[in-house]
């Protein structure tokens, strides 16, 4: 009896065991998984923001990075997804920085320039005329 309950709880340990790693092992998908997919969401963001005109080095960069970051989740190289979404996420938010920095530039240019023409007009209209 002594023996069938050692094998029982030594049966016990081992599927606990087992669980233990199964557990860690999907852990560490399900993160890169995720990171993979914000990483591909900003990169989305980033080329809706016009970063493929404006930006095209860093959305270049951040792409090349998200096919990387792919790449390693297929070859089930979590932590390498990991940090290769990370920096895709991160080039792509410059990207977009970039793209939006350069769009409110033009913006704010051109508003200068209308109000440059606005005050040439106000000061002709105001001239004493001879």
């Amino acid at each position: 009896m002594n023996a069938q309950i050692k094998r029982q709880v030594s049966q016990v340990l081992c599927a606990a065991l087992v669980m233990t790693l199964a557990a860690c092992a999907s852990s560490q998908k399900a993160p890169a998984t995720a990171d993979v997919a914000v990483s591909k969401n900003a990169v989305d963001n980033a080329v809706s923001a016009g970063a493929a005109d404006l930006a095209p080095e860093e959305i270049n960069a951040a792409r090349a990075k998200m096919m990387r970051a792919n790449e390693a989740l297929a070859a089930k190289d979590y932590k390498l997804a990991r940090e290769l979404a990370t920096q895709a996420q991160a080039d792509a938010k410059l990207a977009q920085s970039k793209a939006n920095s350069t769009k409110a530039t033009t913006a704010a240019n051109a508003l200068q320039d209308d109000l440059r023409v606005l005050r040439e007009e106000v000061d002709r209209a105001n001239k004493p005329q001879q």
